[in-house]
């Protein structure tokens, strides 16, 4: 299964929320996409929303499915919350920290970014987006790209205080992940207690 590259409003109708594209179409359309989306009577079974609840989640963080239940069975064995540790290691992925930290627009430019070989990690360069970054460890802009007109405008004006596990400094264009988030901390509002029940099954 190749990675979702369709119309981001689709997902954002399917989920009743801006998981990848602009709030406002949300806004203007607010039922399901397809021809019958606004007609739709029927019930969701359980399992329905369980599984809904994991895609949302995929889609979210951009995570292929193999990925995701890789990620899932490596937060089941270790000591904690499962869900909760789940949601920390998608968090710690490095696609996402670029998005965090405001280098990019969205965790799709992030993960091209990342691609590109645009960002470093501890000084080395990196180009997997799926690079689980440490506690610790500093992610920062290449030189050569602190120009790019794409990570200036993402830049401007973002709120670093939004996300206390991160540390910013601006004059180096890097940031340095503290911790692992706390759930409460983490904006998404996946229920991730949900996707436990899915995989339990």
């Amino acid at each position: 299964m190749a990675r979702y590259t369709g119309p981001k409003s689709r997902i954002d109708r399917r989920f009743g929320e801006a998981i990848l594209g602009n709030p406002k179409v949300q806004a203007k359309r607010n039922f399901p996409p397809g021809q019958h989306g606004n007609n739709r009577r029927r019930k969701t079974s359980e399992y329905g929303i369980m599984l809904a609840e994991k895609q949302k989640a995929k889609y979210t963080y951009g995570v292929l499915e193999k990925q995701f239940r890789n990620m899932f069975e490596k937060a089941a064995r270790t000591s904690g919350i499962t869900g909760e540790i789940l949601l920390q290691n998608l968090e710690s992925r490095l696609d996402n920290i670029v998005y965090r930290l405001g280098i990019a627009p969205t965790r799709r430019a992030a993960r091209q970014l990342v691609n590109h070989k645009h960002i470093a990690v501890d000084g080395q360069v990196v180009g997997i987006p799926s690079y689980s970054v440490k506690p610790g460890q500093v992610v920062s802009v290449r030189e050569r790209s602190k120009s790019l007109e794409v990570i200036q405008n993402a830049l401007a004006g973002f709120n670093h205080s939004k996300y206390p596990w991160i540390e910013w400094d601006e004059s180096q264009k890097a940031g340095k992940y503290l911790h692992k988030p706390d759930r409460a901390d983490i904006p998404e509002t996946i229920k991730e207690q949900l996707i436990v029940e899915l995989y339990s099954k």
